[in-house]
């Protein structure tokens, strides 16, 4: 075998600033596109991503070459880049500092997309998974930047 084998499986979760309503409707697919256009360009995989107007969740699966750090903190960058330049460039927009990264068993895989896939449908009617969901309950406010 001339390079690694893996099958790396990650679930991110982040969250605008103090969860403030800041992804509108009208925005939302443009900052998804732009995530997973990173996402493409350091080589991981994206297989879901959904999420509601204050964070989102992205599903990827991911090369042994790239530290899941670095893919959050790009993926956050451009987007709110993509967000400063072009969709509201007189407007607020800010990731909050933390993230959540949940290792998945290739197993899981279908049943985390299909979460990701309906997190409006979940967050309507209150059927949160709470460990998918801690990092947006468990830092509501956080002190750092995250652009």
């Amino acid at each position: 075998m001339r390079e690694p084998f893996s099958r790396l499986f990650v679930h991110l979760v982040w969250a605008t600033w103090n969860r403030l309503p800041l992804i509108t409707a009208d925005a939302q697919p443009r900052i998804y596109r732009c995530i997973q256009s990173e996402a493409d360009r350091l080589g991981a995989q994206v297989i879901a991503i959904g999420g509601v107007e204050d964070h989102v969740h992205v599903l990827v699966k991911y090369p042994t070459s790239l530290a899941i750090s670095e893919l959050v903190k790009q993926m956050k960058g451009v987007s709110s880049r993509l967000v400063h330049d072009q969709i509201a460039p007189d407007g607020f927009f800010k990731w909050q500092g933390a993230y959540g990264a949940f290792s998945i068993a290739e197993r899981d895989v279908p049943m985390v997309r299909r979460y990701v896939h309906r997190q409006v449908e979940h967050h309507r009617t209150g059927r949160l998974n709470a460990t998918l969901e801690r990092i947006l309950l468990d830092d509501p406010s956080p002190a750092r930047s995250a652009d």
